[in-house]
Order: C-alpha cells, then sequence, then structure tokens
C-alpha cells in the first residue's frame, strides 16, 4: 500500500527530527517540541488528536506516572536515605567498583520487576551518583548499567514495563502469566548481560586503594538528615509498590496511583511546592510530550499501519516466521522510537496474526512482542522512558551522555539479549 501524501510528510519530518537528536547540535527538548509543531503544520495531526487522542496523542498515564513518582522521590532525596543505601552498599562492595556495580545490577534488577523501570531509575540515579563520588570513579558507566538493567528486569512483570501494561491489556494477560513466560529469560539474560557491562566498562572501574580504605570509614547513619520525613516517606513509598502489584485487580491506572502517592505524601510532609517542584525533570516531560506527538502522527496518518500490513503479508500463518520477525523487528524498532507508541500501534496487527496460528503455540506472539520492545529498549537513548529519564537526571547533575556514547554500549546489550531469547522461543513454544 502507498503512502498518503499526508504521511511521507509526518515520515520526512520525523527522520529529520530524529537525525537532530542523533546529532545532538541542538537542545532535544527544543527539536522534539519543533517537530511536534512541524507535525501540526503539515496535517498530520491536530490539536485533538495529540492533546485527547489515546491511539495517536500525548500517552498522559506516562507523563503522569512519571510526575508522581519525581515529587516521591523528590521528597525522599531530602531524607538523606539515598545516602545511606549509598553508603551501606559501597561498604558492602569493599569500595571496589566492580563489585558495587553488580550490587547496584541486583538491586535495580529486583526493582524493575517491582516497581517499574522509570520509577527505579528516578530512585537509583540520585543514589548511584553519592555511590560514584565516594568511589572516585566515572558515573556514566554505573548509569549506563542501571539503565540497561531496568529495562532488562521491567521486562519480567506485567508493571515492570509500560509496554507490557499494553500488551496485558490487548492480549487479556495476568500479572502470573507474564511472570511465568518472561521472567524465567529474565533471569538469564541478566547472568549473561552483567559480565558483557562488567568488560565493556573494565577500564573506568577502578580506583585506588586509598579510595577504598576511606570508604570503610565511613558511617552511612551519619548520612540521615531527617529520619521523621524518611519513614513518612517510605510508608508511601511502600503503599505505592503494593498498589502498583495489585494492579490487576485494583483496576488503577499506574499514573494514578502514583499522583494519589505523591499527593499523599506532600499532605502528610507538610512540604511546601518549592521544596519538591524544583527537582522535577520539566525537560524530560516536555520531551516526552514532543515526541509522543511525532509518533502519533505516524500512527495517525497510517506509516506504522502499512509497515504492520506488510508484515502480515509477509509472514501469514508461518508462526515461527512470525514470531522470529516480531521479535527482531520490535528489537530495531523500538530502539528507533519509543517503545510504548510502537507496542500500542503493533498490538492489533499481533492481535490479528495471533488469529492465524494454532492454540499449541500459545501466546508465543505477545511474547515475542514484549521481549523485541522491551530489549530493543535498550539500543538507543529515546528506545524506552528509563533511557530518557536517566540521561536527564544525569544531565542536570552535569553529566553528559550523548546520543552515540549511549548507543555504543545500548546496541552490544541490545544483540545479546535479543539474540538469546530467539531459542528461548523456539524450544519453549515452537
Amino acid at each position: 500500500m502507498l503512502l498518503s501524501v499526508n504521511a511521507i510528510l509526518a515520515l520526512t519530518v520525523f527522520i529529520i527530527a530524529y537525525s537532530f537528536i542523533a546529532a545532538e547540535k541542538f537542545n532535544r527538548v527544543a527539536i522534539a517540541l519543533v517537530g511536534a509543531a512541524a507535525m501540526v503544520i503539515v496535517g498530520a495531526t491536530d490539536a485533538d488528536k495529540a492533546f485527547f487522542s489515546h491511539d495517536t496523542g500525548i500517552d498522559w498515564n506516562v507523563i503522569f506516572l512519571l510526575l508522581g513518582m519525581m515529587i516521591i522521590v523528590s521528597v525522599i532525596h531530602k531524607t538523606g536515605f539515598f545516602e545511606y543505601l549509598a553508603i551501606k552498599a559501597i561498604k558492602l562492595a569493599k569500595g571496589n567498583p566492580k563489585t558495587a556495580l553488580v550490587y547496584l545490577i541486583i538491586l535495580v534488577v529486583l526493582a524493575s520487576a517491582i516497581l517499574d523501570n522509570v520509577t527505579t531509575i528516578l530512585l537509583a540515579v540520585p543514589m548511584t551518583l553519592i555511590v560514584c563520588k565516594k568511589l572516585n570513579v566515572n558515573p556514566v558507566p554505573f548509569l549506563l548499567s542501571e539503565v540497561f538493567m531496568s529495562n532488562i528486569g521491567g521486562a519480567a512483570t506485567l508493571v515492570g514495563d509500560p509496554p507490557n501494561i499494553i500488551i496485558a491489556s490487548k492480549a487479556n494477560l495476568s500479572f502470573n502469566e507474564f511472570l511465568i513466560h518472561m521472567a524465567p529469560m529474565v533471569i538469564i539474560v541478566v547472568i549473561a548481560t552483567t559480565p558483557l557491562l562488567l568488560f565493556m566498562f573494565r577500564k573506568e572501574l577502578v580506583n585506588t586503594p586509598e579510595d577504598r580504605k576511606m570508604i570503610n570509614e565511613l558511617d552511612e547513619r551519619s548520612f540521615l538528615t531527617d529520619i521523621k520525613l524518611m519513614k513518612k516517606s517510605l510508608f508511601v513509598l511502600v503503599l505505592v509498590v503494593i498498589a502498583f502489584i495489585s494492579h490487576s485487580f485494583l483496576h488503577l491506572e499506574p499514573a494514578i496511583i502514583a499522583l494519589l502517592g505523591a499527593g499523599l505524601l506532600i499532605l502528610i510532609s507538610g512540604l511546601k511546592p518549592a521544596n519538591y517542584v524544583q527537582d522535577i525533570e520539566w525537560g524530560t516531560l516536555t520531551f516526552f510530550a514532543g515526541l509522543f506527538i511525532m509518533v502519533g502522527a505516524l500512527v495517525n496518518t497510517g506509516v506504522m499501519k502499512t509497515f504492520a500490513d506488510f508484515l502480515k503479508d509477509l509472514v501469514g500463518s508461518n508462526v515461527t516466521l512470525a514470531a522470529m520477525s516480531l521479535l527482531g523487528v520490535s528489537a530495531v524498532l523500538s530502539g528507533i522510537v519509543d517503545n510504548i507508541p510502537y507496542v500500542a500501534s503493533m498490538s492489533p496487527v499481533v492481535m490479528e496474526l495471533s488469529k492465524a496460528i494454532p492454540e499449541s503455540a500459545g501466546d508465543v506472539l505477545w511474547w515475542a512482542l514484549a521481549f523485541g520492545a522491551d530489549f530493543g529498549g535498550n539500543a538507543t537513548i529515546i528506545g524506552a522512558s528509563a533511557n530518557v529519564v536517566a540521561v536527564g537526571l544525569a544531565k542536570k547533575a552535569g553529566i553528559h551522555i550523548s546520543f552515540w556514547q549511549f548507543a555504543r554500549y545500548g546496541i552490544p546489550v541490545t544483540f545479546l539479549s535479543v539474540i538469546m531469547v530467539v531459542p528461548y522461543l523456539l524450544l519453549r513454544y515452537l
């Protein structure tokens, strides 16, 4: 099927904007906003579709999930709790950067599965910056490793990664089904990816005996500045986590849970807006809004549907070809466009493809889509929400992570993780 004029214009705008983001010559927030405005000008979208459409507009669930968790994390940060955890972790690692990284990876993987990868990054980055300062090492290897592992760990559960929530809704899959089908492979990939990260960052995960000696002399309890507020904050955070896990029967969107948690914490903490608003990453939220509008324009003009129809015609009823194609294509495209709108646009196609395969193959196409989108999001800065948040937090701390620096490490991690899924899908389902 040939693309319409609007579709060609929308695709052109997206490619130009993406190229500018990758080139890093201009501020990425400005590019995203200009790109979104250009989509309106060329007629690829309008105000109704950009702001009010669930399929072709801004994903407000993601925006408000981020906003709510940013407020909660901002309040916790004022208590010194992150500093406490950071010192505890590096003392346990005896000041060894490699051991400290492994401990943080384990923590991030578990947190991403229980919470979600974006919330985990919001919690982990402030703590990691403190860890690296005390260890006297470059924080970039730690931040990148945590982002990669948050996306991998988040794939294990329904609430771990936003694309999983979309897939569960479309395919009527439960929390336990995600755990049974996704978690075993996630554990294997984490075990395989950890040595890869240690190898890639081996030259930077080094400090001196003097640095390690100083670590052992630190008192982690001395970093706790407001124990009363910390108890209130952690109480609210636990409630939010329980609500996330209970998503299947509470029927509350994660965004609503996060905002309710933020509101409750503000109420019981007695803090004034100036105490927590300044820590919100407004640039990150704005970038997401612009990105969602641009990708939504591709969906609205039929660019994504044309591609989906092509894929459907290509694989037909061959379940093995369909699963492998879906896995590979999802991994590649999730690195180019954010994996949330990608999964939203591909879900109807997978639903149609699933009707043509035998019941004995189960939900293999849905698992292929989930693995491809979740793991593929590690390839570039804009591949997943957690990536954008981490880079934004790093920039605020004065640490620049470029598009190509991210991709240099993200692509090998993505390749390894996706390749490992191939035999898993073939042996377990096909």
